[in-house]
């Protein structure tokens, strides 16, 4: 694989699977991470896991040495978004996001919020959810195509102080080009060339392709969750990444 999209080096990503933790409770969840290494992945929690399990579960999974991408894409007037970064910021997850629809001065809030840490979370734009086409955006008033308004959001989230935005990585190479190299491109929608883990998702790319666009890291959850060896899914995965 070429190191450079575009003009742009692209920052090493040692382990770029994020396993993404849907499960219902604890005890599956522990009992799933007990055959995964740190050194192979990052975790992400998101809104049915944290309202089941809380902070307890979150910050028992990085005492085990694991990297914590809290996905719960907070979206409230600013003063409210910016005191929920700042509660993350102090459980000392590594990723953290916000909903680029929720504006400028909501962004630099949350921004501003977890600027004072000595090791604070990245920040991430939840741009378009790659859930939805054009035609749940006209449902919703937006005229724009998907792409056009992941690159409007993208461009905000960036100039709002965010460290990057969660996008498909359908819309990693055009967003590469735009916001350089330090920009933080992380993909759903990832799935296997076997087509494994069909779900609801709409705006999808293999990991290969992923990163060839310049995503650096990929969220996958139920190719890996479901899989009958999920380590040796990740194995694979990163292989072919790496390659």
């Amino acid at each position: 694989m070429n190191p450079l999209v575009g003009d742009f080096a692209r920052p090493a990503a040692p382990a770029p699977v994020i396993v993404a933790l849907d499960f219902a409770d604890a005890a599956q969840t522990l009992a799933f991470v007990r055959g995964l290494d740190p050194a192979q992945c990052q975790l992400k929690i998101g809104k049915e896991l944290f309202t089941a399990t809380g902070r307890a579960l979150a910050e028992q999974l990085m005492a085990q040495g694991f990297k914590l991408f809290l996905d719960l894409k907070y979206h409230d007037i600013p003063n409210t978004v910016a005191q929920a970064c700042k509660v993350a910021a102090q459980m000392g997850v590594w990723l953290l996001d916000v909903h680029a629809g929720g504006g400028r001065r909501m962004m630099e809030a949350a921004a501003e919020a977890v600027a004072g840490f000595a090791e604070r979370p990245k920040l991430l734009g939840v741009t378009v959810l790659t859930s939805m086409e054009a035609a749940d955006l006209r449902e919703l008033g937006w005229a724009d195509e998907p792409q056009t308004l992941v690159r409007r959001w993208a461009a905000l989230a960036q100039d709002s102080g965010l460290d990057g935005v969660v996008c498909s990585a359908q819309e990693a190479q055009m967003l590469r080009q735009d916001a350089g190299a330090d920009f933080l491109l992380v993909t759903p929608g990832i799935r296997l060339a076997d087509g494994a883990g069909g779900d609801d998702q709409r705006r999808v790319m293999t990991p290969e392709q992923a990163v060839a666009a310049g995503a650096d890291y990929l969220v996958m959850g139920r190719p890996i969750t479901r899989a009958a060896d999920p380590a040796a899914v990740l194995r694979q995965v990163n292989a072919a990444v790496r390659a």
